[in-house]
């Protein structure tokens, strides 16, 4: 137990002394003077000015609506993804022949970047909602499907054929056998997917969005106020972090429940 704990506290100790170096070297060549402060502000004028952005509307909006109109977006996206992703894993899966018409689509498809789509969802949508949804599901729907057909695969034939011994038909076998068992996998797969989406949904608002974080950042860009932008980028990394922690949590209980 006792160099479990020091392992953890020497692991918290150089996460710190990353963090550290990094605003030690931020700070050190915004004092230079190498590089113009327009281009490089100080820690100390970003921080000010991402306060700001909380209460002084700026592109239209305060910070906070902007990453309200993002997480909206994303919201969208990302369950659309889920709710695609899921079920076309499983009958994949357990059906050959929905798998041998799907997969080479899929795999034509996925290997295009998420931001690759944006002139088509420019063109389709304009800068409404659906472009970025559009934009978010292409990156956010690859993991949830690779990773729920993978954790299904893995499902022990046993129980699949015992499932259809017991007279379980395709439906019963999917829901009640293989996606309990394929669970794990799952829910790896959408933090995964969730990462992706976030990255996505940020690319496609520097070019189709007239709203959200990534709007406010080509705002900023546009007024050459560096500080705004690494505001923006900040405030991405803080939510996307929230995310994250929030669906490892869930695995991790998951797990738990499991007895893994």
């Amino acid at each position: 137990m006792v160099p479990a704990r020091l392992s953890a506290t020497r692991l918290r100790m150089l996460s710190a002394l990353g963090a550290a170096g990094l605003v030690l070297f931020w700070s050190v060549a915004a004092a230079s003077g190498i590089v113009p402060r327009t281009f490089l502000p100080t820690l100390r004028d970003v921080l000010l000015r991402l306060i700001e952005l909380t209460h002084q509307p700026f592109a239209g909006n305060t910070l906070q609506n902007h990453l309200l109109s993002s997480l909206g977006r994303f919201a969208f996206g990302f369950a659309l993804a889920v709710a695609v992703g899921i079920p076309l894993g499983l009958l994949m899966a357990w059906f050959r022949a929905i798998d041998r018409i799907v997969a080479p689509v899929f795999e034509a498809v996925r290997f295009v970047a998420p931001i690759a789509w944006v002139p088509f969802a420019a063109l389709w949508f304009g800068t409404g909602i659906g472009g970025p949804v559009l934009i978010i599901f292409l990156g956010a729907f690859p993991p949830v499907l690779i990773n729920t057909y993978r954790g299904a695969q893995f499902v022990d034939r046993k129980y699949i054929e015992a499932s259809r011994m017991l007279g379980a038909g395709a439906w019963r076998g999917i829901t009640q056998v293989m996606f309990p068992a394929a669970l794990p996998s799952i829910v790896s797969g959408l933090r995964i997917s969730a990462g992706l989406g976030w990255q996505s949904l940020v690319g496609a608002e520097l070019i189709v969005a007239s709203s959200g974080v990534g709007y406010l950042m080509v705002k900023g860009q546009a007024g050459l106020s560096t500080a705004t932008v690494m505001s923006g980028m900040i405030a991405i990394g803080i939510v996307g972090s929230a995310i994250d922690a929030l669906l490892r949590r869930m695995q991790r209980a998951m797990e738990a429940r499991r007895g893994l």
